[in-house]
């Protein structure tokens, strides 16, 4: 039985691109112009196997419509595709569920990646995972959570790493999984100088354990995969700026300490 992808997207050329890019891969498609139509697509979700939603859409956005969806399938595969990229956006999606993130304009390729990646992979996490009974033991251990993917890569925190809360400089560590499977080790390192000129920009000191440096690591790996199509030379990547989006973002950070 052919896999069956359901295309939310407002743009008609779009969603008949998408479905000659997917039919041509084999792929059975299904088109729905809206958020409110493409919930009515999906129903209970039992007959698609995965998504590809715009986030940019009149009325019914896309972060509203795939927490909807989340909402009547907790392990639905959807893929976030958008020409308004930014890494917040990206972490609202990834937060509310989303399996990937795909940013336009975007390439047959690039789709069909995008969905085989979704398909090879477990299905996708429940927003809210269920609770153990008391008195049971508890389950066994699962896969970590993807924080990002992107381009057909995977990427997560590498799981037992002893620099998770680092109090000095110090490199995150992630692991990446191919588009084609496999998986490696990548450090990405901060530049001590870069932390005093966040500090001389923003007029706030954070410390090479706040949460910033990991969220910016994530970041830095992240555009490297999405441009390059590959993992960094060496499995190693050096933080020795912060752009004009991250120094925003280090401004205004709340919820960790100073």
């Amino acid at each position: 039985m052919r896999r069956r992808i359901l295309v939310i997207d407002d743009e008609e050329h779009i969603r008949r691109v998408m479905r000659m890019t997917l039919e041509t891969a084999g792929y059975e498609v299904g088109e729905a112009a809206d958020g409110p139509r493409g919930l009515e697509a999906f129903a209970d979700g039992s007959a698609w196997d995965a998504v590809l939603l715009d986030q940019k859409m009149p009325g019914m956005d896309g972060l509203e419509t795939l927490r909807r969806l989340k909402e009547r399938r907790g392990d639905a595969r959807v893929i976030m595709i958008t020409a308004y990229a930014s890494i917040e956006l990206a972490v609202d999606a990834m937060k509310l569920g989303a399996t990937d993130f795909v940013r336009k304009p975007t390439t047959p390729e690039i789709v069909r990646n995008a969905v085989t990646a979704a398909l090879a992979s477990p299905a996708a996490r429940a927003v809210s995972p269920p609770v153990p009974a008391p008195g049971k033991a508890p389950a066994a251990p699962v896969p970590p959570i993807t924080r990002l993917t992107l381009n057909g890569f995977r990427l997560w925190h590498a799981t037992g790493a002893e620099d998770a809360r680092p109090v000095h400089p110090s490199p995150r560590r992630f692991v990446v999984q191919h588009p084609e499977g496999g998986e490696e080790e990548i450090v990405v390192e901060i530049d001590p100088g870069v932390m005093a000129h966040v500090e001389e920009m923003t007029g706030r000191r954070l410390p090479a354990g706040h949460a910033f440096w990991t969220w910016q690591a994530e970041r830095v790996l992240n555009n490297f995969l999405w441009t390059e199509g590959k993992v960094p030379p060496g499995g190693r990547l050096r933080i020795d700026k912060v752009d004009r989006d991250g120094l925003q973002v280090a401004a205004g950070w709340q919820g960790d300490e100073d």
